[in-house]
């Protein structure tokens, strides 16, 4: 399992060399009996193998860009790269970018190496991860009857799985990178929205999206945060000891699916075990989601203006997707502004509940992975999956929270993400957080 530690390590040491690196995401990539056709929309070998070299050459002379130098990440569809086209997934965009993403720009600065564009669901708008333009990478557990690996960034979350690369830049504006990280068995992080610049990666919503990693531990999550941000504050550790947990007790608790009810409650017990002080406290904000969503929420309204120029190409859409955004037309202004003000009672609730407690933790999904052929067989049934997927990830969007997506499943069990969420601007204390649970749940 790759890390930024230790491949960092491998580096310096001469172990390994970025070239070597990515040498073998290409391999993994290019498998003919993997994922990597369908994780990857496009692969840029000869340009990673030219950057690969360039960062050994710098190794060499003695330069080091950053804690993440030489090492392989891959791309979310939505993100421009300057020279290349962005179709975010669809097949009714093609613009050509004249420069990188505010996020790109940076991971390139600290000597990330691009090793291609991954693929999601189409114009982020989904959270099954299902495209029937790319197809659909499938999830790394139960690839015999093909389950789905969530989106919007199903690409990325695949391609981390697989070790395809180090790291997958993704966006979340409702869990699209919680939600696959939890799916798939890896970490996620969404930050709070303003950390990360936003320039540059096509919108869902102006409002909830934010951009974020997905990777193989916390601490390979807060490198890359640390890059991403601009935010040079080291990752304290902290003994998981004393940390205060709240549960919520809420909807987010109801109807799980018996694995994730089990691998939940075993997690509490160990972190219980550990010295954490797990306390349920009610969270009657958690039960409203029938009205911050209504209609798609922000999401609907923001997506419907944003794609209003193509509106008479719907046909050429994903059917689901077209479906989501035509509904967005009936958010109504004076609605749209209430949202707002429900906005902000909902984050003052939250914070009143969640004061002297250093996390909330719940599921991030309710349920495991459905199989690709269920979530075919109708509209109906997309939505009906897709809306339980969302079901408890949207909340920290609605919040402008950050939130840590960490796996606690047994191992070879059904993937199962434990969400380890905060309120605005607590990224790196929430980080530091997940890092002392993670350490609890993957010791022996």
């Amino acid at each position: 399992m790759w890390t930024v530690a230790q491949l960092s390590a491998d580096l310096a040491s001469g172990k390994a060399s970025s070239r070597s690196l990515v040498e073998q995401a290409l391999e993994r990539i290019g498998r003919p009996d993997g994922e990597g056709q369908r994780a990857f929309i496009q692969v840029d070998a000869d340009r990673a193998r030219a950057d690969a070299d360039h960062a050994d050459r710098l190794r060499q002379a003695g330069i080091r860009r950053s804690a993440v130098d030489g090492l392989p990440v891959s791309i979310k569809d939505l993100f421009d790269i300057a020279g290349q086209v962005t179709r975010a997934g669809s097949k009714v965009l093609a613009n050509k970018a004249t420069a990188d993403a505010a996020a790109v720009a940076r991971l390139r600065a600290a000597g990330a190496i691009f090793l291609g564009r991954t693929n999601m669901v189409e114009f982020a708008f989904g959270g099954i991860g299902t495209n029937p333009h790319y197809g659909t990478p499938k999830n790394p557990w139960d690839r015999k009857t093909g389950r789905v690996p969530g989106g919007s960034t199903s690409g990325g979350a695949v391609a981390q799985a697989d070790g395809m690369c180090v790291m997958a830049l993704g966006s979340d504006t409702r869990g699209s990178i919680r939600g696959p990280a939890a799916l798939c068995g890896v970490v996620g992080f969404k930050p709070t929205m303003r950390r990360v610049s936003r320039e540059g990666a096509f919108p869902l919503s102006f409002t909830l999206d934010s951009i974020g990693p997905l990777a193989n531990s916390v601490a390979c999550c807060a490198a890359y945060d640390a890059v991403l941000s601009g935010d040079p504050q080291g990752l304290a550790e902290i003994p998981a000891k004393g940390l205060r947990l709240l549960v919520p007790r809420s909807s987010v608790l109801d109807d799980l699916d018996a694995d994730v009810a089990k691998a939940f409650q075993s997690a509490l017990s160990r972190l219980s075990a550990a010295g954490g002080l797990v306390t349920e406290v009610p969270m009657p904000a958690f039960d409203r989601q029938a009205e911050y969503f209504k209609g798609g929420g922000y999401a609907g309204a923001e997506a419907y203006y944003i794609h209003r120029e193509r509106l008479d190409k719907l046909d050429q859409f994903d059917p689901v997707v077209g479906k989501r955004i035509a509904l967005g037309k009936d958010l109504s202004g004076p609605e749209y502004v209430a949202l707002g003000f429900l906005r902000e009672e909902y984050q003052r609730a939250v914070a009143r509940a969640a004061a002297g407690f250093d996390a909330i933790v719940f599921p991030v999904v309710p349920c495991v992975a459905p199989a690709i052929a269920e979530v075919e067989k109708s509209h109906e049934d997309y939505f009906r999956l897709n809306m339980r997927v969302l079901r408890n990830s949207g909340l920290v969007n609605f919040l402008d929270g950050c939130a840590v997506s960490l796996p606690c499943h047994e191992p070879g069990s059904a993937p199962v993400g434990l969400s380890v969420c905060g309120t605005a601007m607590s990224d790196r204390h929430i980080l530091a957080v997940a890092a002392a649970l993670e350490r609890v749940l993957s010791s022996a």
